[in-house]
């Protein structure tokens, strides 16, 4: 079993959910963001996280969501967390945090030295941080985009809460992401994917089995 939790996110089938397993995966994340190829329906989700196994939290990734959503989403899915990966302000999360109870990982996108004060901010406020690649300009998704960031930006640096590392990880490369970083979390959506939206449990097993290789 690899030192190193997994988040594999953007699920969306029953063999997902058995990949995930299989894997030892930690998280398991469910999209709810129309312009992604992963997004899901409500009562979708809802079957797929009745049937995560326990052990492993199931996370539901939003992107600037009002409460109307969040109520319906929180109302309908058994969840464990809530990942805010949109432009929400601390405040917002501070505000989601005390109205719905679950921890809240905030994303926070990174690419330059200009954008780390951010995850100072954001991780007075949050439960956890995702250390993200910045999508780019006019980007449709603000996430999920196969990008990865200069790890050596933050290699060395701790912040205030758990972080995960994020962005164009692959099982090629995410044993040198870990040893570049530190990271002790990571999470993968499109690096484990043979077409947008499509998880690859070949490639969900690789990428566990680089991890515990390393």
């Amino acid at each position: 079993m690899s030192d190193i939790r997994i988040k594999i996110c953007g699920l969306g089938s029953e063999t997902d959910i058995e990949a995930v397993s299989r894997a030892g995966a930690a998280y398991a994340g469910f999209v709810f963001f129309p312009k992604s190829p992963r997004n899901l329906t409500i009562p979708r989700a809802r079957e797929l996280a009745l049937l995560t196994p326990p052990g492993v939290a199931k996370v539901a990734l939003v992107v600037n969501a009002d409460d109307a959503l969040l109520d319906e989403i929180t109302g309908a899915v058994p969840l464990d967390m809530l990942q805010l990966h949109g432009s929400e302000s601390p405040e917002r999360v501070q505000e989601i945090r005390a109205r719905y109870g679950l921890p809240v990982m905030k994303a926070v996108g990174v690419g330059s030295a200009e954008d780390l004060p951010a995850l100072e901010r954001y991780g007075r406020v949050a439960d956890q941080l995702l250390v993200d690649a910045k999508p780019p300009k006019g980007a449709d998704l603000p996430g999920g985009n196969g990008l990865a960031f200069d790890w050596r930006l933050i290699a060395g640096r701790r912040w205030p809460v758990p972080w995960m590392l994020a962005g164009g990880l692959t099982p090629e490369n995410v044993a040198l992401a870990v040893q570049m970083t530190g990271a002790r979390q990571v999470d993968v959506s499109s690096g484990v994917e043979s077409a947008p939206g499509v998880k690859d449990a070949g490639k969900i097993a690789a990428f566990a089995e680089a991890l515990r290789a390393r």
